[in-house]
């Protein structure tokens, strides 16, 4: 393979994420998008994020990845999990997130962000990982930056600030979504 940049298409059709995963790849990848155009009926984002990668694969024949991410938040026995993206209309994410939290303090706030990536090559070779960032839930949100619920999640391993108050340099340092696609890419090379 040449020493130029290489294409990728990412499985989406959510411009934040374009940007977000052109960020990580960093420097030697051209990231194209396509909607996949996909029902996502798996159980697990691992097998939501293979599914979308299969399709834009198939549609293509290119290397394909997609992610498939959400927010787990324990005192919501887990949700939205995998439905964070369908709970609820978007504009009613946040709100909903905090009206059914109203009470619930300390610890019991606790939760996660996690993404699955998978990549799908043309030859039927697959990869998927996983990548979780461990958080709590402020009593309200929190910054300007980011997307989805980037406002309402404080990384455990961060400085108190939201995803949303952060650059996207020091959000992709810590995302769940960054973790994944890093580890992604070493097996894209």
């Amino acid at each position: 393979m040449s020493g130029g940049p290489r294409p990728v298409v990412l499985a989406t059709g959510n411009a934040h994420k374009v940007d977000e995963v052109g960020d990580i790849l960093g420097l030697g990848w051209v990231v194209s998008a396509q909607d996949p155009d996909v029902e996502e009926t798996g159980t697990t984002f691992e097998e939501n994020a293979l599914l979308k990668a299969r399709a834009v694969c198939e549609a293509t024949g290119d290397l394909a990845v997609a992610d498939d991410s959400g927010i787990e938040i324990d005192a919501l026995d887990r949700r939205p999990g995998i439905h964070s993206a369908r709970w609820t209309e978007e504009s009613d994410w946040i709100p909903r997130v905090l009206r059914e939290l109203d009470g619930v303090t300390g610890e019991a706030r606790s939760g996660r962000y996690v993404a699955a990536a998978a990549a799908v090559w043309p030859d039927g070779r697959e990869v998927v990982v996983r990548g979780v960032v461990e958080g709590h839930v402020p009593d309200a949100p929190r910054g300007s930056g980011g997307f989805g619920y980037d406002p309402i999640f404080v990384p455990a391993e961060g400085d108190g600030r939201t995803f949303a108050e952060m650059g996207a340099d020091e959000k992709h340092a810590l995302s769940h979504r960054g973790r994944a696609f890093r580890a992604l890419v070493e097996h894209l090379a």
